[in-house]
């Protein structure tokens, strides 16, 4: 039987006879808009004579039944509606929630976003601490005798990481030091102080600017790389590949990048000290005509036992923070190419943010013990 959708003159009453297929959806809409359009008072759907529907018929005659109940119409139906409309009602009953959520009040919506932040944050951070115990209980059962150390895999990111960055932590040191070296002149120079630039270039640079540079320039470089790597091999299942061989990923993929960059932070911290003196030292001989010999002399009164190793004790706690969150965020790679391109981000700004954390910390101790 062919579909036929009957609207009385009143618009009182809506009789639907045959099966409603897509093809008969034009028929269907246009009854249902000049039902839309008059919104009688009370409406009666006559579906006594009505076959089957399909999802897209019965769904555009259920939104409109559901506008004008919403408007004030009194819909009742005489006869079995069709069967989609348990389904749409059940989708309705679904999105309430959301509606609810959307028609509260600023305060709980705030509330709300703060809680799931909350949420959030609780479970990165229980994450990490699944991640540190787990990497502690592998480094104390594999490192317990040299074979466990993987020593090639080790020295060869002390290479990648520490070698292959030396000529731009040189650089970067050599650049800021001088940079340092001169605004620092400027401002003693009415004085006549300007022999103590030999000071402050060589105590900002071996307590803190040599270290803390080296460790934001490899946040940038080994800690973006370190994310990405695993993290590729987290989208082409190769960590799960090493786990269904029965091999530890923690063990050949994260030990042996934290132990590297440990060993690779204090030896770039060293080069990034020599640079940055040597700039301290080209700038004193240009500005006011320092020979090498005085910036020596100045250099050994200026510095005192400590400060060459309140910088250097430094670095490899730096090199440990940068490495575990570099591999944390790669591990936590899933799902798509866009997640590992956000987690490479967040390792780099999270290891930046934790090294000042970090630094800060570390001056804070060596006031309380005058170090």
């Amino acid at each position: 039987m062919n579909f036929q959708a009957t609207l009385s003159d009143a618009c009182d009453r809506l009789r639907l006879a045959g099966d409603c297929r897509m093809g008969d959806v034009t028929e269907l809409e246009s009854r249902l808009r000049a039902l839309d359009g008059a919104a009688p008072p009370a409406l009666a759907v006559d579906f006594t004579g009505a076959g089957a529907f399909d999802l897209g018929p019965a769904w555009l005659l259920h939104r409109t039944l559901a506008g004008l109940g919403a408007r004030g119409t009194r819909v009742s139906v005489e006869g079995e509606p069709p069967g989609h409309f348990a389904y749409l009602d059940g989708l309705a009953a679904a999105e309430s929630p959301a509606e609810v959520a959307r028609s509260s009040s600023a305060t709980m919506r705030w509330l709300a976003d703060v809680g799931q932040g909350l949420e959030v944050r609780a479970r990165t951070w229980y994450e990490a601490l699944i991640f540190g115990g787990r990497l502690m209980a592998t480094a104390g059962t594999r490192w317990s005798r040299i074979e466990g150390l993987r020593v090639p895999s080790v020295v060869r990111h002390v290479y990648e990481t520490g070698v292959r960055a030396i000529p731009v932590v040189a650089v970067i040191a050599f650049l800021i030091s001088v940079i340092a070296a001169y605004i620092g002149a400027q401002q003693l120079r009415p004085f006549g102080a300007e022999i103590y630039t030999v000071d402050l270039v060589a105590i900002g640079v071996l307590r803190e600017l040599g270290v803390l540079l080296t460790a934001i320039m490899v946040a940038g470089r080994t800690g973006s790389a370190y994310a990405a790597e695993l993290g590729v091999m987290k989208l082409n299942d190769e960590v799960d590949a090493l786990e269904s061989m029965g091999l530890n990923p923690l063990e050949l993929l994260v030990l042996p990048r934290v132990l590297g960059l440990v060993i690779a932070m204090p030896l770039l911290t060293i080069v990034a000290d020599a640079m940055g003196l040597a700039g301290g030292a080209v700038l004193t001989n240009y500005l006011f005509d320092l020979s090498w010999p005085q910036f020596v002399t100045r250099l050994d009164d200026a510095i005192s036992d400590t400060t060459f190793w309140a910088g250097f004790l430094k670095a490899p706690v730096f090199g440990l923070v940068i490495a575990l969150t570099g591999t944390l965020r790669g591990l936590q790679v899933r799902e798509s190419s866009r997640e590992l391109g956000r987690l490479t981000t967040v390792a780099v700004v999270q290891s930046i943010f934790l090294v000042i954390l970090v630094d800060a910390v570390f001056a804070i101790l060596y006031l309380e013990i005058d170090f």
